[in-house]
């Protein structure tokens, strides 16, 4: 069975678009204003090596990548041609930092228990080192926990030994107010606790100090996990946001996905990424004033949990798992044949104002970037079940889109939801990861939570169990977290239980 992915992400604005190169992707993307991404092929462009890093100066535009030992130069790269200009030294997960002052610098680092470093390279001179590479940060997880390998940082068995050290990688480099805030990522890329912490330093190369707000990119919680290997970037506004790493990691261990949250700097300076319901209806960037607090539409998912009915089920492919808030199970019917259908009923008639469809590669052969790969559909909503509205129509659709995400722009109201086969992409069966409906039910909103009780661990200062009494027509509760009362940025996401470890 095949498998999609995208891992490692840079999002960089060049000539008024912005453009996004990943991992695995065979290419990059450009867009002027992010709804609509024109995919380039490039010509004379190394795509194979993972962890890309671009590099803005003037009117080029300069790409290397993990351990490729050259760089590329473009300066027109919507028609994919590129030129090598350098042979540079072998650099693991780089990231260019270009200062105020025209220095170049290059941070780097990926390996077990390892650290990140930085070389200054020339410029003018073929990128040549100017410095001997220097180590900035090492990992700590005896320290900090969520360096700590694993679902839960606490290990993962390997070779019959628990292993807790983590995989430090993923650099970035922001600099803010003349501050220097070096971005890294662990415990690694397979678990949906990959996360990015961050040091600080008045100097580029020095003296960085580790930030006890880390990790300030996080997100375990909600439909999918992960919010590592990100790259900081700002949009046409100067509103800053990361487009992170989310991690499946069930069909192969590196099947992972891409995200992007609002993110920034509050008045102290602390480094912020708001993960708040992130996989949850959000505004396109430079749509909303302060993105940073006020992204989110409103919509609450009206689906989760819900019973459903459908025309076939594949063995050990439940329908729950359609409903159930979690990317790395999958319903699948038997057949990939037109008319293979999954119908999920609200419980009540509800506004719904938007509908996710997260499609599953279920016995998929495709490789690569063929010209198969798309999926068509029918979606339709009703309140009786007799009487059935058609509410997208994407029976001819030719467009690749595996989280198909389709805004209303008057909402409905209905009770049941389906959605029909007309074909699969890439050969495979009818299958979702989660058909997700948003938008606003009649039920009463949950009280505020209360009796919450926090009861650390007396031995290991970085575990504590937290526990609260259940509230009345809650589906899940957000676990805020952070080093001050007003600066809690940090969230843990629940969708079942009171309790969290």
């Amino acid at each position: 069975m095949s498998h999609r992915t995208a891992a490692d992400p840079v999002i960089t604005l060049y000539k008024d678009n912005y453009y996004l190169f990943a991992t695995a992707s065979g290419g990059y993307w450009f867009s002027g204003d992010w709804r609509e991404w024109t995919f380039v092929a490039p010509k004379g462009l190394p795509m194979e090596r993972p962890a890309p890093a671009i590099l803005i100066v003037g009117d080029k535009m300069y790409y290397t990548a993990h351990r490729l030992k050259k760089i590329y130069e473009s300066d027109d790269p919507k028609t994919g041609i590129w030129h090598k200009v350098a042979d540079i030294s072998e650099y693991a997960d780089p990231a260019f930092l270009l200062d105020d002052d025209g220095r170049l610098y290059l941070y780097f680092g990926s390996s077990l228990d390892g650290g990140i470093s930085v070389v200054e390279l020339d410029l003018k001179n073929d990128f040549k080192e100017i410095s001997k590479p220097v180590q900035l940060m090492k990992a700590n997880s005896a320290e900090y926990g969520w360096e700590g390998s694993g679902e839960d940082n606490l290990g993962y068995i390997r070779n019959g030994v628990n292993r807790v050290e983590p995989y430090i990688e993923g650099s970035w480099m922001t600099k803010h107010s003349g501050t220097y805030y070096l971005q890294y990522s662990a415990p690694g890329t397979i678990w949906k606790t990959y996360a990015d912490g961050v040091y600080t330093s008045k100097s580029p190369v020095k003296d960085f100090v580790y930030q006890p707000y880390s990790p300030f990119s996080y997100k375990t919680g909600g439909f999918i996990g992960g919010a590592g290997h990100a790259g900081t970037f700002q949009d046409k506004r100067g509103n800053y946001w990361r487009v992170v790493t989310m991690i499946i990691s069930v069909a192969h261990k590196f099947e992972r996905r891409l995200g992007i949250f609002p993110a920034g700097f509050d008045k102290d300076g602390v480094l912020r990424t708001n993960t708040y319901l992130g996989d949850y209806p959000q505004f396109f960037p430079e749509t909303v004033q302060n993105p940073l607090d006020n992204n989110l539409t409103g919509w609450m998912l009206l689906s989760f949990g819900k019973t459903a009915t459908a025309s076939s089920t594949l063995e050990n492919r439940p329908l729950e798992n359609a409903f159930d808030e979690d990317i790395r199970t999958v319903w699948s019917a038997k057949t990939g044949d037109k008319g293979e259908f999954l119908t999920v009923d609200l419980e009540t008639v509800s506004q719904i104002n938007a509908v996710q469809i997260n499609f599953a590669e279920q016995d998929t052969t495709a490789k690569g970037r063929g010209s198969n790969i798309y999926q068509q559909y029918v979606l339709e909503i009703s309140s009786d079940g007799k009487t059935w509205k058609m509410l997208a129509d994407k029976s001819r659709n030719t467009k690749d889109a595996p989280h198909d995400y389709i805004e209303l722009e008057k909402s409905a109201r209905a009770r049941l939801v389906k959605i029909t086969n007309a074909k699969t992409a890439g050969g495979g069966k009818f299958s979702i990861r989660d058909l997700r409906v948003f938008g606003r039910s009649d039920i009463s909103k949950p009280t505020k939570v209360k009796n919450i009780i926090v009861k650390r661990n007396p031995n290991d200062g970085r575990k504590a169990v937290v526990e609260w009494r259940a509230s009345p027509n809650a589906e899940g509760y957000n676990v805020r977290f952070g080093i001050a009362p007003k600066k809690l940025y940090g969230v843990y996401q629940i969708n079942k239980g009171t309790s969290m470890f």
